[in-house]
């Protein structure tokens, strides 16, 4: 790891971060590594993790990647005995990865195949997060997990039916497995960013109008802040949840969304 600094919050700390090659995951595991983090990089086959090692590598840290599903139950069994064996232990879980799913679709005529995607991706694969890192960090008695949600979790507007109901669905889930896991030393909240600028969004844009630049300007015009969040944003909201200076948060949803639900 980078630079001997016991003062930095996640000093000598391991973590596994899903959706890890881009966007808010990127975001993450970069900050996970300049706060002194190990981090087990996680994310679909082909997925540009050379980004998260490059970091890694200028930075003196340690960064093991992992290609697989996180629908897969085997691919999180692998990953987890990959981090143990990487660092001993497992002190950090951020279930980030996610997908969209149709926008713009009406509820009559959202695509089955579709919906079914999206739940595999958002919801069985934060679930299969939660159960297995969740035996670790029992067995540990000691760890913090940080789902990625959305404010979508919140409320039931725009035409992204799959995606909102996988989006309650994380929430739900956080605060079971917060109150279930508390006794154990382990604490479970959720981020719940509104538009952030990644590709996810820029996809959004191109399905919802044939003017991405007016599709964009559309959505941001909601916002009281005029922007989206910077990745980097979340990222840090997500290290504050994860470091000690959080300890007694747990089974929180919060809010990354200049004041989007106010």
């Amino acid at each position: 790891m980078s630079e001997n600094r016991p003062d930095r919050r996640l000093f000598g700390k391991a973590a596994i971060v899903t959706g890890a090659a881009q966007g808010i995951g990127l975001a993450i595991v970069k900050r996970f590594i300049d706060e002194g983090a190990g981090v087990v990089a996680f994310d679909v086959p082909g997925s540009p993790l050379h980004d998260a090692e490059r970091y890694a590598e200028e930075a003196g840290a340690r960064c093991v990647l992992f290609e697989g599903d996180v629908a897969n139950e085997d691919d999180w069994i692998k990953v987890v005995e990959t981090a143990l064996r990487s660092f001993d232990r497992i002190d950090v879980l951020v279930n980030n990865a996610g997908i969209g799913g149709s926008a713009g679709v009406a509820l009559t005529d959202y695509p089955t195949d579709v919906f079914d995607h999206v739940m595999a991706v958002n919801v069985r694969g934060v679930f299969l997060g939660l159960k297995h890192c969740g035996k670790v960090m029992k067995h540990q008695r000691s760890g913090d997990i940080v789902n990625i949600s959305s404010i979508s979790g919140f409320g039931g507007k725009g035409r992204v039916f799959a995606y909102t109901a996988s989006k309650h669905a994380v929430n739900g889930m956080t605060k079971n497995a917060g109150a279930e896991l508390a006794r154990y030393g382990v604490r479970v909240n959720a981020v719940c960013p509104s538009p952030t600028d990644t590709e996810m969004m820029a996809t959004a844009e191109r399905i919802v109008s044939d003017d991405p630049v007016q599709a964009r300007a559309a959505f941001v015009s909601n916002n009281p802040m005029g922007r989206y969040a910077d990745p980097a944003e979340v990222a840090s909201v997500v290290t504050f949840l994860v470091s000690g200076d959080a300890s007694f948060v747990n089974a929180a949803l919060v809010p990354v969304d200049g004041g989007l639900l106010a």
